[in-house]
């Protein structure tokens, strides 16, 4: 890699993008596990 002060701004940008989208992917499914109602591992009970 090279060492160029660009690639480093370049780096940053995208793996803040790439955390950004992470985290808001286990957000969403989070929520979306929550809404369908939490407690579906009793419904064989």
């Amino acid at each position: 890699m090279n060492n160029r002060p660009e690639s480093h701004v370049l780096t940053f940008v995208w793996k803040t993008i790439l955390y950004f989208f992470v985290i808001v992917m286990i957000i969403y499914l989070y929520h979306y596990k929550n809404v369908q109602g939490g407690a579906f591992i009793y419904n064989e009970f």
